[in-house]
């Protein structure tokens, strides 16, 4: 391996497939460290529920984005780039590989092939599209969006106002439509030597580890959790208590449903959304898939394809 190679080995799957254990195990082998990618692991404070690795369990390797956001915050693709990015450069300065790590598809498409660049956003014009959808209806802004960027209209479904409001500002205050912007987009990593990594099991088999992972959390005190940040002040309506199973515990504590519903829920919610991770992954290119249980061939295969 000459020094001159940027090496980014990207771990990906959905939920519960046990990426975090075999990333820790690579990271040993090769001189690693981590760099999370898990949209909910971002937050400070949400760790039984989004499970978190706790520490014991990293075994002295850094982990990079792990309680980087405050609740009250939204945290965005855009931010994940920025601080990955910064990430990246640290680790390799310490002559380490960045390995990165999670399940949130919209932030590794984001870092693998870019974000289009935004453009400022226009408060003003936002309220008047918000105020011409409640008067004349959304279908209105749906044909003027379908007149001036069909690509992006027929992409956005019928009824999703907040898309079509921003593809239709972003057309107003750029004069360029949405899709145009994103054939402009280029990879913040194309210099890399990036091996992408993406972990699987049978369905069936998945769906009793996600049921036995969530009887986990709720044994670990997923409750306790978010009575605790409850006390703390924190808003029900904060973006990480739309993490997996958040809003099924806030229904039990506030007795609108049974312990054993708000499990089963979770789990349910947990399934579905493993579907929509899988068809998120299955629309990325070049990821070499593995089962977890292989730790063996994983290694052996990013060896052979390091720089």
């Amino acid at each position: 391996m000459h020094s001159k190679a940027k090496n980014l080995i990207v771990i990906l799957g959905p939920t519960g497939v046990g990426k975090s254990s075999i990333a820790v195990r690579l990271s040993k082998k090769l001189g690693g460290e981590i760099i999370n990618c898990d949209s909910m692991q971002v937050y400070k404070g949400f760790d039984v529920g989004t499970d978190k690795i706790p520490l014991k369990k990293r075994e002295g390797i850094p982990h990079h984005l792990l309680d980087v956001a405050d609740f009250s915050t939204q945290y965005t693709a855009a931010d994940f780039v920025d601080q990955a990015l910064k990430a990246i450069k640290d680790v390799l300065r310490r002559k380490k590989i960045p390995i990165i790590v999670g399940g949130t598809g919209l932030y590794l498409k984001a870092l693998l092939d870019g974000l289009f660049p935004e453009g400022k956003r226009d408060p003003e014009l936002r309220q008047k599209l918000e105020k011409e959808a409640q008067e004349k209806g959304l279908e209105s802004l749906r044909a003027k969006l379908m007149e001036v960027d069909p690509a992006s209209c027929q992409k956005i479904h019928d009824n999703d106002k907040v898309r079509i409001i921003r593809a239709l500002e972003i057309f107003l205050s750029t004069q360029k439509p949405l899709s145009q912007h994103f054939l402009n987009t280029r990879s913040h990593v194309d210099d890399f030597n990036i091996i992408r990594i993406g972990l699987k099991l049978e369905r069936q088999v998945l769906y009793k580890k996600i049921e036995k992972r969530t009887d986990k959390m709720f044994e670990k005190g997923m409750i306790r959790e978010v009575e605790n940040l409850l006390k703390q002040e924190v808003d029900e309506n904060s973006p990480p208590f739309r993490a997996l199973g958040y809003k099924n515990v806030l229904k039990f504590i506030r007795k609108e449903m049974p312990l054993e519903e708000a499990i089963l829920l979770t789990k349910r919610d947990t399934r579905r959304y493993v579907k929509r991770q899988m068809t998120w992954f299955r629309k990325m290119e070049g990821i070499n898939w593995f089962s977890p249980n292989d730790f063996d061939a994983v290694l052996k295969f990013i060896k052979d394809n390091l720089e």
